[in-house]
């Protein structure tokens, strides 16, 4: 059976743009007639996505895949890591969780078994597409974890791929990044570098020039590219470093302030990207009293360990800060460990997220949770009571804790065999565990025009489609990548490839004769 033409994008540091690289391409490959898939064999991340069975994998290969126009599965990501706190994360095993471990026992004791579960996850997904861009994590050059990881070059071996490295020229000293990585390679590794893209520019290319023919002369691998910085992309981050280019002060000239609790261990975070997008709507991510002022909205996010950040809103002084404004009449939303933290108390005794067994909730809410070892990763669908309106909505649960009422309260939404979540009468507090109900764009529209009414303001009708936009970027994304990068030359740098590993290896074989 014939197997698919991989490529492999690897980058200088984390945050250099690879995510957004690969989803381009595949685009751009499907566009160009070949049936892709994404690939990134072990990725960290504390925002997941929820594939169509149920099992839970970076959002990143979900997104791409959705780019690609294709279903996403496990054997996209088959090793996701959630990290816990505590030094341990989470290892997550085609969609389910296998066990909590430490860097060290991942290393030692993992390396084998993890090993396995890439090759056969990258075998089944290359004998059924044409194309596979794999994506690499933080730097190939990490000389002190090269010996056994899972992620860069070893990938690019079991694939037999070839690989472009990407160097984000934002952060300056782009050139040193790009020498620098593709010194400390391997010479084998080395071999595999087709070429390299310059990302994130902005400015006049022809003043970079000098530096791009000096790159080339100096280490013989071209320039394949220099993509722009692309503004305004709505497409979702995974990592939580991109929360540092949003700030955390009041715009004025926005008529509604939207305050999101940036948790240590804050997950899915992008369950708050709709709200960029509203023309009146300013969101800041905070951390300290000092910041936190008096929003209009305050969201209180997933985290992957409630306890641990619920203690930090004690601890900081933000639960008690938070008590005082619902007194002012504030909408305070909590989503999924956000929705847990609005209750009486959070019991983990089984110590699965947490080595503290109990945290007194916000007590908003009458709710107690008790974590479990069994995680709810599914797909809903329902009815949203918000006030005299019953509004259709959509998303996706991700949460190890059960929660149910100890005194008298309304549900929020209403779904087959079950009611979930919780607002009060007033419709001032209300949670969810489902992820992406902001995506929802009547419901944001109903939420953001009570907000809008108690303020004096005229309501906003016929809100823009979030899920349009999201598609117009990534055609967006596509076209500006397409536009400045040789994408024919490409084409024949992994056909040229091929044919040379075909080569390579029918003389290995002759030579066994």
């Amino acid at each position: 059976m014939r197997k698919a033409v991989p490529l492999m994008i690897q980058g200088t540091h984390s945050d250099a743009g690879k995510s957004a690289i690969v989803t381009a391409l595949c685009r751009i490959f499907v566009q160009d007639g070949f049936k892709t898939a994404p690939f990134k064999s072990q990725n960290m991340s504390l925002n997941s996505y929820i594939t169509i069975d149920g099992k839970e994998i970076g959002r990143a290969q979900g997104v791409q895949a959705e780019a690609a126009g294709i279903i996403a599965t496990t054997d996209m990501n088959p090793i996701l890591i959630k990290p816990t706190g505590n030094y341990q994360s989470q290892i997550v095993v085609h969609g389910e969780p296998f066990k909590n471990m430490k860097a060290g026992e991942y290393r030692e004791d993992f390396f084998q078994q993890g090993l396995k579960i890439i090759r056969d996850s990258y075998d089944r997904l290359s004998a059924s597409y044409e194309r596979i861009v794999i994506e690499g994590a933080g730097s190939p050059a990490e000389v002190n974890l090269n010996d056994r990881e899972l992620v860069n070059m070893r990938v690019a071996n079991i694939a037999n791929a070839p690989v472009i490295l990407v160097g984000d020229i934002e952060k300056g000293g782009v050139f040193a990044s790009l020498v620098g990585t593709l010194q400390l390679l391997e010479p084998e590794d080395r071999k595999r570098v087709i070429g390299v893209i310059i990302n994130k520019f902005r400015g006049d290319v022809s003043l970079l020039e000098p530096g791009l023919n000096w790159f080339e002369e100096y280490t013989g691998v071209p320039i394949l590219g220099v993509v722009p910085y692309i503004d305004n992309l709505i497409i979702e981050a995974e990592d939580s470093v991109v929360l540092n280019q949003y700030t955390s002060k009041l715009d004025a000239s926005k008529e509604l302030d939207i305050a999101v609790i940036r948790l240590p261990l804050i997950s899915n975070f992008t369950d708050i990207d709709p709200f960029f997008e509203e023309p009146d709507c300013h969101v800041r991510f905070v951390n300290s009293v000092n910041d936190l002022g008096a929003p209009d909205l305050l969201i209180l996010p997933g985290s992957k360990n409630t306890i641990e950040d619920m203690m930090f809103l004690h601890s900081s002084g933000l639960a008690n800060r938070i008590m005082d404004l619902v007194q002012k009449e504030m909408v305070i939303v909590g989503i999924c460990g956000g929705y847990q933290m609005l209750g009486n108390s959070i019991e983990d005794n089984y110590q699965i997220e947490s080595v503290h067994m109990k945290v007194e909730g916000l007590r908003l809410i009458p709710l107690k949770t008790k974590m479990t070892p069994t995680k709810t990763t599914v797909h809903s669908k329902g009815i949203a009571r918000f006030g005299e309106e019953n509004i259709p909505v959509s998303g996706y649960e991700i949460h190890m804790g059960e929660s149910y009422f100890e005194d008298e309260c309304s549900h929020f939404i209403q779904l087959p065999g079950r009611n979930e979540g919780a607002m009060t009468r007033d419709k001032q507090i209300f949670g969810t565990y489902l992820h992406g109900i902001f995506h929802n764009d009547l419901l944001r529209e109903i939420l953001l025009n009570e907000i809008r009414f108690k303020k004096g303001l005229e309501p906003i009708r016929n809100r823009a489609s979030f899920a349009q936009k999201r598609e117009a970027s990534f055609e967006l994304l596509a076209k500006v990548v397409r536009e400045n990068i040789q994408i024919e030359r490409i084409h024949k740098l992994l056909t040229d490839f091929q044919k040379v590993e075909i080569k390579h290896n029918e003389t290995k074989e002759k030579d066994k004769k």
